[in-house]
């Protein structure tokens, strides 16, 4: 049985992909802000839930982060898949007015956060027998393109791109492959602004589609189908009208 850590898994994408991995054999340790959203995704698996060990975690602090490995590693003595999923966001907001508090949060979640949990992965991923695993981190179409007032957003994707990158290469000489998952409008509760109209490059406020988040979830499955010695660095998943490719 394949162990897999899933960041951010009291909602949305981290629910949705902690419920297929669950389902289709992995033991998942939920990793998350607070123990109620965690319970709530074991409560939807029902019998599958037994297969789930909820932690909680704050990615942005480093002890918290140290302590869901040490419990990963005493409880299980490996581990197979991370995917790095928690991260935030703020309101739209003209870049001049955004609280440096609120760029700090957004930083320290999503880029801390993810190399916090590389970190560690990497620790584990060399040191176990056999050795090696994998890691995915969640990008967004933030990563190649920016949407109008986002600077800490897009900032913080951009770098988990390199950050990608770097541990891609950092891991090659130990069989730890890292990948990113770019997603465009999956429907989760973050998303749902989406439905009621956003800004537009042109200024303009246009109500954008979205895709079944389920369909995330499997395409995480599918990477992490792939032997060791195979890698898949980048892929974007999208609603397939929503305004990215083309001219703003």
């Amino acid at each position: 049985m394949k162990l897999a850590i899933i960041t951010g898994a009291g909602s949305g994408i981290g629910r949705a992909t902690s419920i297929l991995l669950a389902k289709s054999g992995y033991q998942v340790v939920l990793a998350g802000r607070t123990i109620t959203s965690l319970n709530q995704t074991i409560d939807i698996l029902g019998d599958f839930g037994k297969y789930c060990l909820p932690v909680v975690t704050d990615v942005s602090d480093p002890k918290s982060v140290r302590n869901l490995f040490q419990i990963v590693m005493e409880k299980f003595g490996r581990l197979d898949l991370l995917f790095n999923n928690a991260g935030i966001g703020i309101p739209a907001e003209a870049l001049e007015d955004v609280r440096f508090e609120k760029w700090k949060q957004v930083i320290d979640i999503n880029v801390t956060g993810s190399f916090l949990c590389i970190q560690e992965a990497f620790k584990l991923m060399k040191r176990q027998k056999p050795q090696g695993g994998r890691i995915i981190n969640n990008g967004s179409i933030s990563a190649h393109v920016p949407r109008p007032h986002s600077a800490p957003y897009t900032a913080s994707k951009h770098a988990v791109t390199g950050l990608t990158k770097s541990a891609s290469l950092d891991g090659r000489g130990y069989n730890i492959c890292v990948g990113q998952i770019d997603i465009g409008n999956a429907s989760t509760p973050m998303a749902e602004k989406m439905t009621k109209g956003v800004p537009q490059a042109d200024g303009s406020i246009k109500v954008e589609p979205t895709f079944d988040v389920d369909l995330v979830a499997r395409t995480i499955l599918h990477m992490d189908s792939m032997p060791l010695n195979a890698n898949m660095p980048f892929i974007t998943i999208m609603a397939n009208q929503m305004p990215y490719i083309g001219r703003g």
